[in-house]
């Protein structure tokens, strides 16, 4: 059955680039804080049920990997500085980066913030050939960006990204296609797009664990284990058959936001009472983008961490809050909560640029509140388990202009002295005070000092450019953290 998928023309060049930036948010972090160059680092939520968004290498080291909770992230790295993250300084970065690739070609497709697919195509190698194309990149990026990145080259998509991941932490790997098999055969099945841990398990009963395993199945028990789609495109996979191009632009398919509660929610009232935060954080989202969405998906994340999700559709795309609002709330009458809730989310897909304009024939909908989606920002009782405090289960969104409060002084927010300059929360002390670091990338590494928020003038400030020029106020609730 195999002669049925038949090999696509590919390139005869490796002048697909990926290029990826190396532990993003930490690199930027360790970039414009020089005490934190070469130490442990991790970005995220601070609170109790918080996450790693990302870790330096040096905490990879110890054990840290992103998305693991930042309770045993420090208990496997307790020498670790925690910051929360600061998006509008990773947004100045990124656009740095990405700007190294259209310096080259037009056809670049961002995959994240982070990183993105070129078609150099048009480039002409010199005496050093497409490994000098890709080291003249990589040099770029870091020159504009001044954070580390990894490139990889190939003549597809996909062995261009796998590349790079082979390349990191900051180097540089250009496969031709002469050196696919040699490259692509001894990896792990689990290195390939669409092998999950569901796939890899499914392939290790049939003694796949390498892309060559894979490569010597035929296509009908490919597709008789893991399904018609799945099969047919992991035997194209391991053959290194991707004839993708470059899309030059990615469509934005949804904008949203979740919550994780610092202690869970019981009742349809509780989770109802906090539905307009989150909804609203993600309408800010949606208003950035500038569109209006048809669908609106609530996602319940129960105690027992299993998952549901239910939509509601308008009939057609609207950038009315009001009504957006209440799609969400009949999204999520369709729950059945049947347990306490530890996350609720709510997305808006189905964008369009275009909205029709929608009466609001209901009246104004009041909010809860704005969302910390550091999850840092809740109060609590004396206990830590905020059962006295009715704002307890209420999302903050933390502040990031005005005077410096106790309240808002999450690690990593930047702020400014009138005697000592610029600086970042290092920690909020048991005794009211607030322990800054004041320098800058351009300082160099500069001293820690214990201020009191009340009665020192310590101002809340933006995140610094890559140039060193202040960022401008992004605006919107809930930009405090993801």
């Amino acid at each position: 059955m195999s002669s049925e998928v038949t090999a696509p023309r590919l390139r005869t060049e490796p002048s697909i680039a990926h290029l990826d930036a190396d532990a993003f948010f930490a690199s930027v972090e360790q970039a414009q804080r020089p005490s934190l160059r070469g130490r442990p680092v991790l970005v995220g939520g601070t609170g109790p049920r918080g996450v790693v968004a990302a870790a330096s290498y040096e905490a990879r080291a110890m054990g840290v990997r992103s998305a693991m909770s930042m309770a045993s992230a420090r208990r496997a790295c307790p020498q670790a500085t925690v910051v929360v993250p600061r998006f509008d300084a990773y947004s100045a970065y990124s656009e740095r980066i990405m700007a190294a690739l259209r310096e080259r070609t037009d056809a670049v497709e961002p995959l994240s913030i982070d990183e993105a697919f070129a078609d150099l195509g048009a480039a002409r190698p010199g005496a050093d050939g497409w490994p000098g194309v890709a080291r003249d990149l990589r040099e770029r990026a870091v020159e504009l960006a001044g954070v580390p990145v990894s490139v990889g080259m190939g003549r597809s998509k996909l062995v261009a990204k796998l590349a790079s991941a082979a390349a990191k932490p900051a180097g540089v790997v250009v496969v031709a296609p002469e050196d696919e098999d040699g490259f692509l055969l001894p990896m792990p099945v689990r290195s390939l797009w669409g092998v999950g841990p569901v796939s890899a398990e499914r392939l290790e009963k049939i003694g796949v664990r390498t892309v060559e395993d894979l490569r010597g199945q035929p296509l009908d028990t490919l597709t008789m284990v893991l399904g018609e789609a799945a099969g047919t495109n992991l035997f194209r996979v391991a053959r290194g058959w991707d004839d993708r191009p470059v899309a030059e632009t990615r469509e934005r398919k949804s904008a949203g936001a979740e919550h994780t509660f610092e202690r869970d929610l019981h009742g349809r009232a509780e989770v109802a009472a906090q539905l307009p935060a989150v909804a609203d954080q993600a309408y800010a989202r949606l208003e950035r983008h500038g569109g209006a969405a048809r669908t609106v998906t609530v996602k319940v994340r129960f105690a027992g961490f299993s998952t549901v999700t239910r939509a509601v559709s308008l009939p057609s795309p609207t950038a009315d809050r009001a009504a957006l609002h209440e799609a969400a709330a009949r999204a999520l009458d369709l729950v059945e909560l049947t347990e306490p809730v530890r996350l609720l989310g709510v997305a808006y897909s189905g964008l369009s640029e275009h909205a029709q304009l929608m009466l609001d024939l209901a009246g104004p909908v009041a909010l809860a509140g704005a969302i910390d989606l550091a999850g840092a920002g809740s109060s609590t009782a004396p206990d830590g388990t905020g059962a006295d405090d009715p704002d307890a289960l209420r999302p903050v969104a933390r502040r990031r202009r005005g005077r410096l409060r106790l309240e808002d002084a999450a690690p990593g927010l930047d702020v400014r002295h009138p005697a000592h300059g610029r600086g970042w929360v290092v920690k909020a002390r048991d005794d009211g005070r607030v322990a800054v670091r004041f320098e800058t990338a351009a300082t160099g590494p500069g001293r820690q000092i214990v201020l009191d928020p009340a009665t020192e003038e310590i101002e809340l400030v933006g995140a610094l450019g890559p140039d060193g020029a202040e960022l401008p106020d992004a605006g919107g609730p809930g930009e405090a953290a993801p």
